[in-house]
């Protein structure tokens, strides 16, 4: 098995490197931006203030290119929907961020350091020419809090490396390394302690006795096939949807190596993913041990079209194998049909994703993801509650300069999902990667209400006010499945019949949670920021669980963690 697996990486890497080298077109080539929600609200509310689809990239699928983005920067730069100080400002900042790509020559810095460190605002350090550039920037976080009723503090102290660039301005790569030592708030940590991994970052080990320690490292490589088509062979992350969350590929695990092809011609865009994940994990002591884990192997393909001017839609369906199936390589190849063709019980899941831009400044979107469907029993009155109905819906409202308020942006969503959706029968194939899931942290039997209000009274300064309220069931121990956990076998465990499962099921809990941040940009990149966090958990037959969190911290490159979850 590991031979064939290696000959099918190879076959896709060979693949990509010899259609690049028999090109005979030069198309500039920028690497992705790596996915954070309030830098990818700025480029989004462009388009929403607009009323209609930007015409450049589809914002269904991220992260998004460098280049790409420079260039819908450049048809924006004398658009009516920059009005604000504050928009100009946001303007300049994504400009100088991608300032390689721009049309027009950005700003140099007015007094770069030693005359070579800083010339670019944006760049710790820099190499332009024809054939090859380079850009290098240090990364640091670090903070400090309080938590009520908690003798730890939560802390974190993170510093590595970002580097990123183009060789020939066919091939573009990113690399982003980093250490870390945390203290996590505590139902962070009792996340992690139940799943055994930290969200996002995957392998840890034990610092202090209750922090974790662990080493990031994510990059992609990324080429021109044709005109049309673009590849990535990377080690990451990537996000399906519009909304805070979504059911359809989430950025909660840890990052996973991946090939993907981008095909956009006219007003549709097809991306093909394929990937390797870890399937489980092996722990001595309840920690993670050296050494190969199980894996397992997912591919996905998203075909989107815009309709009008205003309207965008996506139809999603990935499949989840133990072990390498040459039937899934097949770029267009509708999933369910090869899998029933060669009789094999893979987890397959459906989907479909939409915006609307209904009028300048308002937006509507959703998700519906479909894990398994019996007609019948889904409208007849005797199916009522079928253990074989199981699916996830989305959906979502933003508000740009709500109120005609100058950048005050308003967004609610609602996120649910049926209790077993996303669990599976067969040992590996549960819609997850190191034990966190690939789609809502909740997983399944869930209900969930958002609200997110973004305000940037100065050009420098983002206020950002968070409220979630969540109803979920839980389970009274590992043995007892109410179809909440992900990573548990659905008929293992199961309290109840076929019939009869509810949203809600098991022991409830009620989470409501309020988070108020505010960030202020000293230098580019370079942020302060203070944050409040207030959380009430109320669990069936248990005492209430009330947690208020302070926390100060400088930013330097880095993706401010949230803990919204």
């Amino acid at each position: 098995m590991r031979i064939i697996e290696s000959l099918a990486l190879r076959y896709l890497l060979f693949l990509g490197v010899f259609l690049l080298i028999n090109q005979h077109q030069i198309f500039a080539q920028g690497s992705y931006i790596p996915f954070e929600r309030d830098y990818y609200h700025k480029i989004e509310r462009y388009e929403i203030l607009q009323g209609s689809n930007n015409p450049f990239f589809i914002t269904g699928f991220k992260p998004f290119r460098r280049d790409i983005l420079a260039q819908y920067l450049d048809s924006l730069r004398h658009d009516p929907v920059i009005q604000s100080a504050s928009d100009r400002f946001n303007w300049e900042y994504l400009a100088q961020d991608n300032w390689e790509f721009m049309s027009e020559e950005t700003p140099e810095s007015q007094k770069p350091f030693l005359r070579k460190i800083y010339r670019r605002p944006g760049d710790f350090a820099h190499y332009y020419s024809e054939d090859f550039d380079i850009h290098l920037s240090p990364v640091l976080f670090l903070s400090g809090g309080i938590e009520s009723d908690q003798d730890r503090k939560p802390a974190q102290l993170s510093r590595g490396i970002v580097v990123r660039g183009a060789i020939d301005k066919k091939v573009s790569f990113y690399t982003y390394v980093t250490t870390s030592e945390v203290f996590f708030p505590s139902w962070a940590k009792s996340y992690a302690t139940q799943n055994l991994a930290v969200p996002g970052e995957g392998f840890w080990k034990e610092y202090e006795r209750d922090g974790y320690s662990y080493f990031s490292a994510r990059g992609h490589v990324n080429f021109h096939l044709t005109k049309s088509i673009q590849a990535q062979v990377g080690h990451d992350r990537n996000f399906v949807g519009e909304g805070y969350r979504s059911f359809l590929l989430s950025d909660f695990s840890n990052p996973y190596m991946f090939v993907k092809l981008n095909t956009k011609i006219w007003k549709f865009q097809l991306t093909n993913l394929w990937s390797q994940m870890t399937a489980d994990v092996f722990y001595n002591r309840r920690r993670p041990t050296d050494g190969r884990y199980p894996q397992k192997f997912f591919s996905m393909h998203r075909l989107s079209f815009n309709v009008g001017e205003k309207l965008n839609l996506g139809f999603f369906e990935s499949v989840m194998t133990d072990q390498i199936n040459f039937n899934y390589f097949n770029p267009v190849v509708f999933f369910r049909w090869a899998e029933q063709q060669i009789g094999t019980p893979d987890k397959v899941m459906l989907g479909m994703d939409a915006k609307w831009n209904l009028r300048p400044g308002m937006q509507l979107y959703g998700q519906f993801a479909l894990d398994e469907f019996v007609f019948g029993e889904f409208f007849g009155i005797d199916g009522k509650g079928s253990k074989r109905n199981k699916y996830g819906v989305q959906a979502g409202y933003k508000y740009i300069n709500a109120f005609e308020v100058s950048n005050l942006d308003l967004q609610l969503e609602f996120n649910t999902a049926r209790p077993y959706t996303f669990q599976e029968k067969i040992d590996y194939q549960s819609y997850s990667n190191w034990r966190t899931p690939l789609t809502h942290p909740l997983g399944a039997n869930f209900r969930e209400f958002l609200g997110i209000l973004r305000y940037q009274p100065l050009p420098r300064l983002n206020i950002t006010a968070l409220g979630m309220f969540q109803f979920f069931g839980s389970d009274p121990d590992p043995e007892t499945n109410w179809g909440g956990n992900v990573l548990k076998n659905r008929l293992d465990g199961s309290p109840t019949g076929l019939f009869g499962n509810v949203i809600g099921q098991g022991i409830k809990n009620k989470v409501f949670q309020s988070n108020l941040t505010a960030s202020y940009m000293l230098k580019h990149n370079f942020f302060i920021d203070a944050s409040h966090t207030f959380r009430h958990q109320r669990i069936e037959g248990s005492d209430h669980r009330r947690s208020q969190l302070i926390q100060l911290g400088i930013r330097w490159n880095f993706i401010r963690p949230e803990f919204n979850f």
